[in-house]
């Protein structure tokens, strides 16, 4: 008895402490994209350009979003390679509906097959708000074999009412569905219900009947022509009878009223990426670490300029992360005001030498990408990675805010800095 008191007094103790505590942050309510290890988000799809054309809406509004992925070249070996590729949505459940995607304007119905390695390809969904409720909503690369790799999230508020979503769809041969969510489902139902009531007939029809003793006992005595009368064969003819003609008769009902049907699409087509961006900057990465208590990421780089026109570093990205060089005007107008604040570090990119890197000169380069985003979004693992290797866009402006892009990686050290100097 004193144990089962204990018990309710600590279940007690429990829930009181659970009324009492606040409820989570709403960033709680987002996917589990930080649980993934750094090495996966950093080396294998890197987003850029990202864009969500509301972030407020009501039932039934359509929400667009666009952008590029780049696929790394220095693919993690752990990671299956881009051979099959769906584009997705990353949603908390069905809060929107996927009217239209495309990869590179080709529509992505399919999934796509054989994307190349250290090329970029566009991308647009197009959702309708289905669900009110406020939503972190992703657009997401699914490659075969590796699973997800979410790009930057946004969150999504939708107003109104669920009972005023209408999903109204006009088929091939011009017939107007009013609400797909809905279309169909009286009759899957019905017939449901059909065959619910021929399996209880056929299962009450034995229940009702004498089952394992005297069963066991005729067999025992080798009587088992008396397990099944001329009725039960009987029955049990006219149910398969009644089952052939339900089905045949279902089968042309239904390819007299619906002749044009599209089976699911499970073949993959083919989409070139896209065409290759000029690049006039070359770029070996010479040494790389990770300040652990500073949260900062340091690469020491060697910069070649090939191209016509000084180049100034602008942004570095990795992980959906944002680190601009606020002093470049031109960096600051690349970072779309309503990309997630939580993604821009709020520290600008450090430079050691911030002057352009002039035509034909070569310079080694110091970056510092410092944060408490690194923590935030659980990227600091790199101690504890089996592969311990980094991966990252580099952003280069001219004089009149053009942008070029640059991959780089390389391993990366984790090391430990002490904080408070003696």
């Amino acid at each position: 008895m004193r144990v089962l008191h204990r018990l309710r007094a600590g279940i007690g103790v429990i829930a009181a402490l659970l009324m009492l505590s606040p409820p989570a942050a709403a960033p709680a309510l987002a996917h589990g994209e930080r649980a993934q290890e750094p090495y996966l988000r950093t080396r294998t799809v890197q987003f850029y350009d990202v864009r969500f054309d509301k972030t407020d809406v009501k039932v039934n509004d359509i929400v667009t979003i666009t952008g590029h992925f780049h696929l790394m070249t220095d693919w993690p070996d752990a990671v299956a390679l881009p051979e099959v590729v769906f584009l997705a949505t990353g949603t908390p459940g069905p809060a929107v509906v996927r009217r239209e995607t495309y990869v590179n304007d080709v529509p992505a119905r399919q999934s796509f097959n054989k994307m190349e390695l250290g090329r970029d390809y566009s991308f647009k969904e197009v959702l309708q708000a289905r669900e009110p409720g406020t939503f972190h909503i992703h657009p997401m690369v699914s490659v075969k074999g590796s699973g997800a790799l979410v790009g930057p999230g946004a969150w999504i508020t939708i107003g109104g009412s669920q009972s005023d979503f209408k999903y109204p769809v006009t088929t091939l041969t011009g017939d107007k569905i009013d609400d797909l969510q809905t279309f169909g489902v009286g009759q899957a139902l019905g017939w449901y219900g059909v065959w619910i009531l021929l399996a209880a007939f056929w299962l009450l029809f034995w229940i009702t009947r004498p089952l394992l003793m005297p069963r066991a006992i005729a067999i025992t005595k080798g009587r088992e022509d008396l397990l099944i009368s001329n009725r039960d064969l009987a029955v049990g003819i006219s149910l398969g009878v009644v089952v052939m003609a339900i089905t045949i008769g279902g089968y042309a009902y239904y390819s007299d009223a619906y002749p044009y049907t599209v089976p699911l699409q499970s073949g993959t087509q083919h989409v070139d990426p896209l065409p290759l961006a000029q690049s006039d900057l070359q770029v070996k990465v010479l040494h790389a670490t990770y300040d652990v208590p500073g949260r900062s990421m340091k690469i020491e780089m060697r910069m070649t300029n090939t191209g016509t026109a000084p180049l100034s570093i602008g942004e570095f990205a990795t992980a959906n992360l944002r680190f601009v060089n606020t002093s470049l005007p031109a960096a600051n107008a690349n970072v779309d005001p309503a990309y997630p604040k939580e993604l821009v570090a709020r520290t600008p990119l450090e430079i050691d030498t911030p002057a352009p890197l002039m035509p034909g000169e070569t310079r080694v380069v110091h970056i510092a990408a410092t944060d408490a985003a690194w923590e935030l979004e659980r990227l600091t693992s790199f101690l504890t990675d089996v592969d311990s290797k980094f991966g990252a866009l580099l952003f280069l402006f001219d004089a009149q805010g053009k942008r070029q892009m640059v991959e780089i990686s390389g391993p990366i050290v984790p090391v430990f800095t002490d904080l408070v100097q003696s």
